[in-house]
């Protein structure tokens, strides 16, 4: 089970494990990981130093959604000025940091039906991307990659590049043998 982790960790959050992204999402099976929060536990005290944070944020049904996130990263993303105003319309504790508002966050996941998209921000993403999936209901995108382009479209796909290139990077030391920890413990 935790070489499986291991592997869906570098291709799924290589960019927040290497500090290229605030947050990364992985979304988990039960039935693969029945014993997640032990996991995210062990990850958080081995990865702690680098400031690097597992959060299940929703336990929802046969899946489990976990964010990878550097704190101190996803503490900037959060408080810059865009993001701020538009997480404050939103509901959520600005003031109160980011700890609060992944609290809130979770909250939402378990208000109803509708997916919090906001969670772009958390990730992220651009304001206008998030806000034009909002405003358009996640159609008439410009370009799609990670994510619907509403924005800047070139900036995107660079970007887009960057992640891959770390994915790839990490999912290739991943397969020689070397784990998350030693990876990223001192990073």
């Amino acid at each position: 089970m935790e070489r499986q982790f291991e592997q869906d960790l570098a291709f799924y959050c290589a960019p927040a494990l290497a500090g290229i992204k605030p947050s990364n999402l992985l979304s988990c099976s039960r039935e693969t990981y029945p014993d997640l929060p032990s996991l995210a536990a062990q990850y958080n005290r081995e990865l702690s130093g680098a400031k690097i944070r597992f959060r299940i944020l929703c336990s929802c049904g046969r899946r489990q959604l976990l964010l990878v996130y550097r704190s101190d990263r996803l503490e900037q993303q959060l408080r810059q000025p865009a993001v701020a105003s538009l997480l404050r319309a939103l509901g959520y504790p600005v003031r109160a940091g980011a700890e609060a508002m992944l609290e809130y966050l979770g909250v939402r996941f378990g208000q109803g039906e509708e997916f919090p998209h906001e969670i772009g921000l958390f990730l992220g993403y651009p304001v206008e991307d998030v806000l034009g999936f909002l405003e358009n209901q996640g159609k008439n995108c410009r370009y799609c990659g990670h994510w619907k382009v509403y924005g800047d479209v070139e900036q995107a796909k660079r970007r887009f590049a960057q992640y891959d290139r770390c994915r790839s990077a990490v999912c290739q030391r991943v397969c020689q043998g070397q784990t998350i920890a030693r990876m990223f413990a001192t990073a």
